[in-house]
């Protein structure tokens, strides 16, 4: 089911979709392909929305930068400097996070209209990226698909295919809340990674480090607290299918969020610099991904896209009580 959401400035129109199955009410939007909202039930079966999100098109248009619920692309996360060097050609992006490129540059993925239609229990968004959007070369043809399954887990699958090199690196970036308001640093969070990447002051990784010892250390679940914006390097590294990584849990309404994916990585960001109308906390990204910097990193898993290769990715969330 679409309904109309509002127009932008061009004359644009912007719907927004809505998937229901297994007593769970998601909201996506052909704006940024935004999940607006899902709505899940607690211990006591009170259904609340459980991600962070604004009430109207006008409040993703004048708080673009938080990314709420957005499909973030073509390059999720930082690359240093604003620049990648590809096959001997040095490409200069827009350095919207000042020195570095983030989430895609200006106008990412996030701020695009895509192509919606529906699909069994879910939705395929599609649009095209054309040579040199935000300085990232090759036409890239992407396709997302929401869905809901019979549990009422949500999954996103990502495809891209592209006419040149490029590097690909899409996500969402949902912020959770499991008790549906307030701070969140109160939830549990668990994660299947022994290793995580150290920042420097740019948020820029400089390596690879063991959690063990450290405040990075969730391979036994405990509560998140704040200070978090790192990426997480899984055990399992890529693979075919997903597998679960992550476990949050909220004590108070039992919700429990789980978080399968074929990514070699998990960026944790605890919403310390959420802007208004939000209070910082007040949500948990857990944005699955290829690493940050990949592009200028040959250690990192490759990230490159080349012609008559595919680009796959996908992720599931699942939602549970305890």
């Amino acid at each position: 089911m679409s309904e109309h959401f509002g127009t932008l400035s061009d004359g644009t129109p912007v719907h927004r979709w809505t998937l229901e199955r297994a007593g769970v009410r998601v909201r996506v939007l052909s704006y940024g392909g935004i999940v607006q909202s899902v709505e899940v039930p607690d211990r006591e079966g009170r259904p609340a929305d459980v991600v962070l999100g604004f009430a109207d098109l006008d409040g993703y248009l004048a708080h673009p930068e938080p990314y709420l619920g957005a499909l973030v692309g073509r390059y999720a996360n930082r690359i240093a400097h604003a620049r990648f060097t590809l096959d001997g050609v040095t490409y200069p992006l827009a350095p919207n996070n000042a020195p570095n490129s983030l989430h895609g540059g200006e106008r990412g993925f996030d701020k695009r209209v895509w192509d919606v239609e529906p699909v069994a229990h879910g939705l395929r968004l599609r649009r095209v990226s054309p040579d040199g959007e935000e300085g990232f070369p090759g036409r890239l043809e992407v396709t997302a698909t929401y869905t809901l399954d019979a549990s009422g887990a949500l999954g996103f699958a990502y495809e891209a295919v592209t006419d040149a090199p490029t590097p690909v690196n899409l996500t969402n970036h949902s912020y959770f809340n499991l008790a549906g308001a307030g701070h969140a640093g109160g939830h549990e969070l668990r994660l299947a990674a022994s290793r995580y990447t150290p920042v420097d002051a740019d948020l820029v990784p400089t390596g690879v480090a063991e959690v063990a010892g450290t405040r990075f250390d969730f391979r036994t679940a405990r509560k998140t607290g704040s200070g978090y914006d790192h990426n997480f390097v899984l055990d399992k590294g890529v693979t075919e299918t997903p597998v679960e990584v992550a476990e949050l849990h909220d004590p108070g309404s039992g919700r429990v969020l789980t978080v399968a994916t074929t990514e070699p990585g998990i960026q944790v960001y605890t919403a310390d610099h959420l802007g208004e109308p939000f209070a910082p906390g007040d949500g948990i990204a857990l944005e699955t991904q290829h690493f940050p910097d990949s592009p200028n990193r040959p250690e990192f898993p490759a990230t490159v896209l080349r012609p008559g290769q595919v680009y796959r990715s996908e992720t599931v969330y699942g939602f549970s009580t305890r």
